[in-house]
């Protein structure tokens, strides 16, 4: 998985926003809704609701929370239905600016992407309340700290916010922030274990806990041990012309998906099961992994805040990380040009779809 960011192809977004064709479901089944509004009684059933949710890549332990929801029943009680639209090569975030979904699993970055872009989108929870990438070096090597960066090859993903964090980092370790960067998307982390770069940003969650399975023994450096600021890994966007037509079924979608997350939380080997359950055939290739996935979201605590809530955002995490990527110069417009004033940080994201 590409958790360090996902840049938004502004080509395709713009493009996108006109229409096409409606890429085909996933198996349609009973999903997530909302808690009833506070005027509705009790007894009232919820109006039914059928909810499209763009995956970002295959499923995987940062979905959970939806699998769990709908493995429950809890979406069907909400009346929502639920429609997993699969990753298909085309960003959950074009979808949503072309309304061809009404939710989608995004990142900080690309939503603060799409946003200074023009697409009218919005967080209505965090998924992972941290970020869960790191700087990784394989354990062997003589790199100690990011210092020992310069010089070095990084094997990357292409996305504009990459070289700026590393050399951020490796600068407030005292070095000059210069290093040799190779785009290889995925393939990075074969060519770390295989000596062919020297470091590259793995998700731990994911690409760290296959690596330790694998025996491969792995060095990384915390961005934000080096002053950068912690952002919200991954967070549920919503089409902001769909809140706005559907608060109440928004409500009830992420109130129930709240739940199911807060069981990922809670109880990761059970989540897990459920995940795989939902997901026949997915995980053949390697059924422990997302269980052990799982415990290691759980036990770093990524799911909740500090209080040990699931799904809450604030301004000032949305600020400090957006901000950095608004004075590298990396927010465009609808024209693809640089933001001249920064965008309404508060206007990213919103609490009050939570339950």
């Amino acid at each position: 998985m590409k958790k360090f960011g996902v840049l938004v192809a502004l080509a395709a977004l713009i493009a996108g926003c006109g229409g096409g064709p409606t890429p085909p479901p996933a198996t349609a089944s009973p999903s997530a809704a909302d808690s009833p509004p506070p005027a509705a009684s009790a007894s009232a059933s919820p109006v039914p609701a059928t909810v499209r949710l763009a995956l970002d890549w295959t499923p995987n332990t940062d979905h959970t929370g939806f699998f769990v929801a709908n493995h429950q029943g809890w979406y069907r009680d909400a009346g929502i239905t639920l429609r997993v639209l699969p990753y298909s090569g085309t960003t959950p975030e074009t979808l949503l600016g072309a309304h061809q979904a009404d939710c989608g699993i995004s990142f900080q970055d690309s939503m603060t992407f799409a946003v200074a872009a023009g697409v009218k989108i919005k967080s209505v929870m965090a998924i992972l309340q941290r970020s869960a990438s790191e700087i990784a070096v394989l354990d062997s090597s003589s790199i100690k700290r990011p210092r020992g960066l310069d010089g070095k090859t990084y094997g990357g993903f292409g996305y504009p916010n990459e070289v700026p964090t590393i050399r951020f980092v490796i600068q407030h370790d005292g070095g000059k922030g210069d290093f040799k960067d190779v785009t290889i998307d995925t393939a990075a982390y074969e060519a770390l274990y295989a000596k062919r770069v020297d470091f590259t940003i793995p998700f731990r969650a994911w690409e760290g806990v296959e690596a330790e399975q694998r025996g491969i023994k792995l060095r990384y450096f915390a961005f934000t041990d080096y002053g950068f600021p912690d952002f919200y890994q991954v967070v549920l966007a919503c089409d902001s012309d769909w809140l706005g037509r559907e608060p109440d079924a928004a409500r009830r979608f992420v109130a129930a998906t709240v739940r199911g997350f807060e069981v990922a939380a809670s109880d990761p080997d059970a989540a897990a099961a459920m995940l795989s359950d939902e997901n026949p055939g997915v995980f053949d290739a390697n059924p422990a992994l997302p269980k052990a996935s799982a415990e290691y979201l759980a036990t770093n605590k990524l799911y909740v805040d500090a209080a040990g809530h699931v799904g809450t955002q604030t301004l000032e995490r949305w600020q400090d990380y957006s901000e950095f990527l608004y004075d590298q110069g990396l927010l465009v417009d609808a024209a693809v040009k640089k933001l001249t004033a920064p965008p309404d940080y508060a206007a990213l994201f919103s609490n009050d779809f939570l339950p």
